[in-house]
């Protein structure tokens, strides 16, 4: 394991930690000594950890008041690591609503303006992502990969810098939404002609039609989102522990040292 991927580790743990709720908005990480013992790692290795997890938004550090968790509002969303952590942490009915809300605002306006702009090169992107949407319908793969490409091109289509970069943003929240959104069986197949509408109304030159279709296959998409998580708690049975758990807590046989990890809050 390269240094690179080794210090890529260790902020995986401790990032998971703190998205999954073992160290609280407005707690301090243990102290660094603790933190190396937990991990098994160097002090140079925590704090470049803990110097990339700032970075995230995810802790502030200061001079006596150690490292801080700060609010979930404040972490960086569209940081594909942060939405990675939340993904393992456990999905929550909060966060898919945030991501659904901001798709509301962001889509429908971007493929109006896609319905008004899109050149030939971007209708055969289009094209081309549909298509593969459909084969992995028809034939089993990669359903989501091709969805999120068709997303992109939308937002491509635009001819918006901004949105042309918030394409690249959005693509971890993106992906996670499809997943879920998808994950019954023939939900993806009931959204392809929902695409399918978007598409043809693209190629139309009509923009309320195409916002109308984004808003419906977004709506459906909620639908479906709630469906599933619904399904998860009914099918859950406890709820395990997250991985970077056992990593920081403390090693047996070390009384009267500090546990390195809060217990996980409800």
């Amino acid at each position: 394991m390269s240094l690179q991927t080794f210090h890529g580790h260790i902020r995986d743990q401790l990032g998971e930690a703190i998205v999954a709720g073992l160290h609280p908005p407005g707690s301090s990480l243990p102290p660094e000594p603790q933190l190396c013992e937990a991990l098994g790692v160097s002090r140079t290795v925590v704090r470049e950890a803990v110097k990339s997890l700032a970075a995230k938004g995810l802790v502030s550090t200061g001079p006596k008041v150690g490292t801080r968790v700060r609010p979930a509002e404040q972490w960086n969303w569209f940081d594909p690591d942060v939405v990675a952590w939340q993904t393992r942490a456990g999905l929550t009915r909060e966060f898919l609503r945030d991501v659904q809300e901001l798709r509301r605002v962001v889509e429908p306006a971007a493929v109006r303006l896609a319905a008004e702009r899109a050149t030939a090169a971007d209708l055969a992107e289009l094209d081309e992502a549909f298509a593969g949407m459909g084969h992995a319908v028809a034939e089993g793969g990669d359903y989501v990969s091709h969805d999120l490409r068709f997303h992109q091109a939308l937002l491509a289509a635009s001819h918006n810098r901004m949105m042309v970069q918030m394409a690249k943003a959005l693509s971890a929240l993106l992906r996670t939404s499809f997943e879920v959104s998808t994950a019954q069986p023939g939900r993806a197949a009931q959204s392809l002609p929902l695409h399918g509408a978007i598409l043809e109304a693209l190629r139309a030159r009509d923009p309320a039609r195409a916002e109308g279709a984004s808003l419906a296959l977004i709506d459906s998409a909620r639908e479906d989102i709630e469906q599933a998580m619904a399904l998860r708690r009914t099918g859950r049975r406890g709820a395990r522990p997250a991985p970077a758990e056992a990593a920081l807590r403390p090693r047996p046989g070390r009384r009267g040292r500090a546990s390195a990890a809060t217990s996980p809050s409800d």
